[in-house]
């Protein structure tokens, strides 16, 4: 069994609540941890002021080795806390391991930003009222970050809001999601370890009521949100005058047209559409595909699926674990049973569905011409469920992909570079990937969407920005 306790300003405490981490695949305990409520939240933030203070006296040369050092025990302890996560979160080990892999880019990224935060000289006698001056201005860390992490990335997600706001200076607290603390508090230890100012990082696992008083807290200067919609807004309304970085989610398209790589994009609709029983936030959640190539594409696509190995995701071989829990099942469900009352067509080839225990499977399942306004096409589904709907043009396409309440990617597969044009110019979305599927993603790259989907890019480079305030500076000569 896993036992971990929680951080608080880099010191290991013991609380009168303990929280038992329960394995998604046969639903018994693999670990425990401690949770915090909102009483804590004073103490935390006391330490992180103290925390910040010692940042601001390290140079960006000592915070981008402390994040050097960080990657590189991730690196050293890669299958450790592959293996956690599987107990945890319930992905396969394969897809954990490439979590692990991000996740030490991530730092290296974050340790490589760290020594590039530039300002800028601009020309001060532009201005009539310049002549005489000299005008620059420099990044300072912001404050105190407020991370909350969810349970699908829980290494690699905290690490992209962690590893920024480091290297900006800022001291974190982190809330991550009660269901997935583990990884996260091990990344904590390895930060403590690496030489982080202790002060500069808390690991508190906790529910809403902790969640509300740390984003409530007068001296948070930023907070960063992964999860969704629905909590987000709720952040957003509560948070007051702070800088919020917040990622919602989406429900994204595939399309597939007539002149595209069918077996490519084929190959890709199922990586996407059912890569950890399709719980990522890009996860391939629709597919539209010109109606000159839709039986083809489906028989390819059948086809795929019925390879996918389900079971224990602790076995090399499999391909697809469960869903985090049952509560998730029976909602998807339902979304799928009213799909099909109305209208909607449902092919299940999954036939390799082995040794399962528990309760918390979905098998991959298509869903064909499914109505525009059902709940599994509207909303974000966030399991393995993929409806594919036929199309004639592709105005007809951007347009039903505007209509909707998110815009984070959107994949298309075209050889003609007009098409790809009107889906770059013309989808509200924060990413268009050509001959990609939506849920590419590289952990340097600017990540967000328009719309529901949030606020603010990830990535290293970009996220610093999120976690520096500008500070302008005008002499007089």
């Amino acid at each position: 069994m896993i036992v971990k306790k929680p951080i608080l300003g880099g010191e290991f405490i013991e609380t009168n609540q303990k929280l038992d981490v329960i394995y998604p695949y046969d639903n018994s305990k693999i670990g425990e941890t401690y949770t915090v409520d909102a009483s804590y939240v004073e103490k935390a933030i006391e330490k992180a002021k103290i925390g910040l203070k010692k940042l601001s006296e390290l140079s960006s040369y000592e915070k981008s080795e402390i994040l050097f050092k960080t990657s590189e025990l991730l690196r050293k302890n890669k299958e450790e806390i592959a293996k956690t996560i599987v107990y945890e979160v319930g992905k396969t080990i394969k897809e954990a391991r490439i979590e692990v892999d991000r996740a030490i880019e991530t730092f290296k990224f974050s340790a490589e930003e760290a020594k590039r935060i530039y300002g800028k000289t601009y020309p001060m006698d532009a201005h009539p009222n310049g002549k005489s001056k000299f005008g620059f201005y420099i990044r300072v860390p912001a404050g105190i970050v407020v991370a909350i992490s969810p349970f699908n990335f829980p290494l690699n997600l905290t690490a992209h809001k962690v590893g920024p706001a480091i290297g900006a200076g800022c001291p974190v607290i982190v809330k991550p999601s009660e269901k997935t603390p583990l990884s996260p508090i091990m990344m904590g230890e390895f930060l403590i370890e690496a030489g982080l100012p202790k002060e500069a990082i808390s690991i508190l696992p906790g529910f809403g009521d902790l969640g509300k008083a740390l984003t409530m807290h007068k001296d948070v200067r930023v907070v960063s949100f992964t999860g969704s919609k629905m909590v987000g807004e709720l952040i957003a309304k509560q948070a007051g005058i702070k800088k919020l970085v917040l990622e919602l989610g989406s429900n994204s398209a595939l399309v597939v047209h007539k002149d595209g790589d069918l077996e490519k994009a084929a190959m890709k609709a199922v990586q996407g559409g059912f890569s950890m029983a399709g719980q990522v936030c890009i996860s391939i959640q629709r597919i539209f595909v010109h109606e000159e190539v839709l039986d083809k594409f489906l028989r390819l696509l059948e086809e795929k699926i019925s390879n996918i190995k389900i079971g224990d995701p602790i076995d090399e071989t499999v391909d697809m674990g469960p869903m985090i829990d049952k509560t998730q099942v029976e909602r998807v469900q339902s979304w799928i049973k009213e799909a099909i009352e109305q209208g909607a067509k449902i092919i299940q080839k999954a036939k390799n569905a082995e040794h399962i225990k528990g309760t918390n499977y979905l098998l991959p399942t298509l869903l064909v011409d499914v109505n525009k306004d059902s709940a599994i096409f509207r909303e974000e589904a966030f399991a393995p469920v993929v409806n594919i709907n036929r199309y004639k043009d592709v105005k007809e396409v951007i347009d039903v992909v505007n209509e909707g309440d998110y815009g984070l990617q959107i994949g298309v597969y075209t050889n003609d570079i007009n098409v790809a044009m009107e889906f770059i110019k013309n989808c509200e979305v924060g990413g268009v990937n050509i001959n990609e599927g939506p849920n590419f993603r590289v952990d340097h790259m600017p990540y967000g969407g328009f719309k529901y989907s949030g606020i603010g890019r990830e990535g290293p480079a970009f996220a610093i920005e999120d976690y520096t305030e500008i500070k302008n500076v005008v002499i007089s000569l």
